[in-house]
């Protein structure tokens, strides 16, 4: 089994309960720093938005659509 967040506010015993759940990984991005303990987690990855901000930056810069970005 999957979850997945955008902001991983991952407080209290999160890191712990994902450890000892049957959750099989926990997909968050990069908007937030992951605490020490929660990178070191081998049951969460972490994936970056840096690449889709700066499609959306350069798309405002030219006046092109963003919500395509955005819309299957």
């Amino acid at each position: 089994m999957h979850a997945y967040c955008v902001h991983p506010v991952l407080s209290g015993k999160a890191v712990s309960n994902i450890e000892n759940s049957v959750m099989d990984e926990l997909v968050v991005t990069d908007t937030i720093p992951l605490s020490e303990e929660a990178s070191h987690c081998t049951r969460i990855r972490v994936l970056s938005v840096a690449d889709m901000l700066a499609e959306t930056l350069r798309r405002m810069a030219f006046g092109e659509s963003v919500s395509s970005l955005y819309v299957d």
